[in-house]
């Protein structure tokens, strides 16, 4: 968390004064939503979404900030919580950053019209200020979101899924919320189209990486809040997994399908899947394609100057691939 803090330092009055304004954009007139949108706020995350929206606004203008950017950030973090309290309701999951989640303190009914809710403040508070822009890059994310969730779905069932499609998958699942928070900070200070787009991307190289990350975590043995193998026990088709599958023998390849698709709770046959794929390459050869991205993600940044906001991205892109959970 110390290196969290320390991203944070050059937008840390931004970043309270953010806090402040998010409350205030959840507020209702029924009180059973307050209590909810209450608890919600209070079970705030690292934030990492608002950090990349101002500290882009920053480095693209040249250390000037508008409210404009504060609603930006504002609509991401109302949206992306609307997406959170519906997939706890899709995955029928209890538990969210170690607290409660809501369909498990007021049931799925509630929980679905609190997501409506949060989705609606978001579109209503780009569309009462005319951010247009904004709102059709969170609304694009929106989009990717669903689509790539549901294309992981169908390939799930068949576990026909190969790195062009892996990639789709995690662009549109993961990768496209942290473009979105990008592309909103340079638009929020009115940067020109073709900035936008190229912080758009650099967000979206960064989330790519960021999920092979994730991936390779199904592979260790760290105390990391995700239990190794979960993948392969929910039947997700990572990067380390599809390697390995193309780079192995029909026999080879038909054993780690079978376990896949009918041993995923063998805990002895997954830790021998776990244990195969890090014999034959797949850890190496996934690590590689996640320092490329990074590589990538690093050398869109080169043209601007040194800045404080600038030294804070280049410190959360590297901590994007270094952190331990």
């Amino acid at each position: 968390m110390k290196l969290i803090a320390q991203i944070k330092q050059p937008i840390l009055n931004e970043m309270e004064l953010f806090e402040q304004k998010f409350k205030e954009s959840m507020v209702s007139k029924v009180p059973l939503l307050n209590r909810i949108t209450h608890y919600i706020v209070r079970r705030k995350g690292k934030q990492m979404r608002p950090m990349f929206v101002f500290l882009v606004a920053k480095m693209v203008s040249d250390g000037n900030f508008e409210e404009r950017t504060y609603r930006g950030a504002a609509i991401i973090e109302l949206i992306h919580t609307a997406t959170l309290v519906h997939d706890d309701v899709v995955d029928d999951s209890n538990r969210r950053r170690g607290f409660f989640s809501v369909n498990a303190l007021w049931k799925n009914k509630i929980a679905v019209l609190v997501g409506d809710y949060l989705l609606s403040k978001g579109l209503l508070l780009s569309i009462d200020n005319d951010d247009f822009d904004i709102l059709k890059l969170i609304s694009v994310a929106v989009r990717e979101m669903s689509e790539g969730e549901l294309l992981q779905i169908e390939k799930a069932r068949r576990l026909d899924i190969d790195e062009k499609v892996y990639f789709e998958i995690i662009r549109q699942k993961t990768a496209t919320l942290i473009a979105a928070c990008c592309g909103i900070g340079a638009a929020s200070v009115n940067a020109p189209k073709e900035e936008v787009e190229n912080m758009r991307l650099f967000g979206e190289l960064i989330g790519i990486a960021f999920q092979i990350k994730d991936d390779l975590f199904d592979y260790t043995d760290a105390q990391i809040g995700k239990p190794t193998g979960i993948d392969i026990k929910e039947q997700k088709m990572t990067l380390p997994l599809i390697y390995t599958l193309n780079n192995c023998s029909k026999a080879e390849k038909k054993w780690l399908i079978n376990s896949v698709k009918n041993h995923n709770f063998d805990k002895k046959r997954v830790k021998e899947v776990i244990q195969f794929v890090k014999s034959n390459g797949g850890i190496e050869y996934t690590i590689a394609q996640m320092k490329l991205y990074h590589k990538k993600a690093l050398a869109m940044l080169e043209t601007y100057p040194e800045s404080s906001y600038k030294t804070s991205l280049l410190t959360m892109v590297n901590y994007v691939i270094e952190r331990k959970k």
